[in-house]
């Protein structure tokens, strides 16, 4: 945890730069995403000397977001029919973590991506973001990337894959990514929302019944996110494990 500038989505390197922390130090994953490995990894914060305040004013912004994202599940749980605090049990050594993009001018915008499409593993990513814009998602109906207007001091909350599963897709993971330009740095503050390394994510069984099978096969979430992560930092010859692939039906 700490900078790095060489993260690839889909194969294919990002225009952009990144300084990530976890909320909760240490944090915990597994070392591996094969079944039989039992190995747990530590993940531990590495912070700057400076600017001055730069570890305090990151760490007091991320614990008020990360009351956001319990409220958030709250409303989505509720939503569901379901208890509000349905959802917080998966959460208890959680692996939420934020970043701070960075997105510099590009001198050939049309032949770069920020960030490339994808959907996010987690639960929610909540997403603060400046005036310059490039953040866009995909309509299904058309397939056409529609631009996210940025809204003065309003944050942007995306569903993930994790939510996808648990709601039994009353909820849908967005695809997104992010475009440059040749003229104007961008800068956003994503903080990912991941439940606890150990969690089984399938269909909560209150959603389930004779009309409304279950989607999804059950995967361990730790697991998942670090295959997932095998392709950050290097291209791999087939696509990288995906949600889809734990799909039934």
């Amino acid at each position: 945890m700490g900078y790095h500038e060489s993260e690839h989505t889909k194969n294919v390197r990002d225009w952009k730069e990144v300084f990530d922390f976890l909320i909760k130090d240490p944090s915990f994953l597994p070392a591996s995403p094969e079944t039989e490995d039992d190995e747990i990894r530590t993940l531990s914060n590495q912070w700057p000397e400076t600017p001055p305040q730069f570890r305090e004013v990151c760490q007091t912004y991320a614990r008020e977001v990360e009351k956001l994202g319990y409220k958030l599940l709250e409303l989505i749980s509720l939503s569901l029919g379901l208890p509000s605090n349905r959802l917080n049990g998966y959460f208890e050594d959680h692996t939420t973590m934020m970043r701070l993009n960075h997105y510099p001018p590009c001198p050939c915008p049309e032949l770069a991506l920020g960030l490339g499409r994808h959907k996010d593993a987690g639960a929610l990513t909540i997403v603060a973001q400046d005036d310059v814009g490039g953040l866009q998602v995909r309509r299904k109906s058309d397939d056409v990337w529609v631009p996210v207007k940025p809204t003065p001091n309003a944050l942007v909350i995306n569903v993930g894959d994790t939510i996808q599963v648990w709601s039994n897709e009353a909820y849908e993971s967005m695809e997104h990514r992010v475009v440059v330009n040749s003229e104007r740095e961008r800068f956003s503050i994503p903080v990912f929302f991941f439940p606890s390394h150990y969690v089984m994510v399938k269909p909560l069984e209150e959603l389930v019944n004779e009309g409304n099978p279950p989607k999804y096969k059950p995967y361990n979430f730790g697991k998942f996110f670090v295959a997932r992560n095998r392709s950050d930092y290097k291209k791999l010859e087939v696509q990288n494990i995906q949600i889809s692939d734990f799909k039934i039906i």
